[in-house]
């Protein structure tokens, strides 16, 4: 399956929500930005069932810019999906939406926005909503993969 990840406050903080992983010293050399403790954990488990993660984000970071943070942190996301990407698909198939992963190809789409929830249900594509204060938040997502995805 793709699994898709939105960045803000579901990977990466707005400023300390949750968290983050021990920066490694090219993660501090890139100035890369913070990720969610766990992140790196569920992604390796992820592929290891041989699911591929992609990023989905309405950010205008570029793609270069996300590329360097997660491949500083040893991770490579098969593909990522930035506002500049997503508004041009949205676009092109008439979609009012923030985002739909449908269009895309993505089987689940994991996301902290209550309002991605809705556009998922309305829009046909599976989401996955994280609350912030989730601590146990890796878990929920393979529990949540496992019992209702598999």
């Amino acid at each position: 399956m793709i699994i898709s990840f939105d960045i803000d406050n579901t990977l990466i903080p707005y400023l300390d929500e949750f968290e983050v992983e021990d920066k490694k010293l090219l993660s501090k050399l890139l100035r890369a930005e913070p990720l969610r403790k766990g992140t790196i954990t569920l992604f390796e488990e992820l592929e290891s069932r041989g699911h591929e993660i992609w990023i989905y984000t309405t950010s205008f970071r570029s793609k270069l810019n996300l590329t360097k943070t997660f491949k500083s942190y040893g991770l490579s996301p098969s593909r990522i999906i930035n506002e500049r990407i997503n508004r041009a698909q949205l676009t092109k198939h008439n979609c009012s939406a923030s985002k739909n992963a449908k269009l895309f190809g993505i089987d689940i789409h994991i996301d902290d926005s209550k309002g991605v929830e809705m556009e998922g249900k309305k829009y046909g594509f599976k989401t996955i909503i994280l609350d912030i204060d989730d601590n146990n938040w890796t878990q929920t997502v393979l529990t949540r993969i496992d019992n209702e995805y598999a």
